[in-house]
């Protein structure tokens, strides 16, 4: 059976909580997308090693690791929501719209 992988993806795209997500932390395998990215596209690109766009996203700073000061405020809020997006070995995290998840503290 073969599915488009863009289709399979967008179906497996979630909501997921802080606290599901911090063992992937833990194992260093958590990429934050930036808002400005899609996410689905994202998972594509890393999915079909599609290695220069994906650099390109790396360099300009739109992927990359959870920072040690983003894990830890992320720590003090359990229930806090990301969009998430399993492309193995990698779970590809993204901030939801601020409509839709509360803004976080200056």
């Amino acid at each position: 059976m073969t599915r488009d992988i863009k289709t399979a993806l967008n179906e497996s795209l979630e909501q997921a909580q802080w606290e599901w997500l911090e063992p992937h932390a833990k194992r260093d395998a958590l990429i934050i997308v930036s808002p400005s990215l899609d996410l689905v596209d994202v998972g594509v690109a890393i999915a079909q090693d599609q290695t220069q766009i994906v650099q390109q996203w790396i360099e300009s700073g739109q992927l990359q690791k959870p920072s040690a000061n983003q894990l830890s405020f992320w720590k003090t809020q359990p229930n806090k929501s990301f969009n998430a997006l399993i492309v193995q070995p990698y779970v590809l995290i993204q901030e939801p719209p601020i409509d839709e998840a509360t803004a976080e503290p200056d």
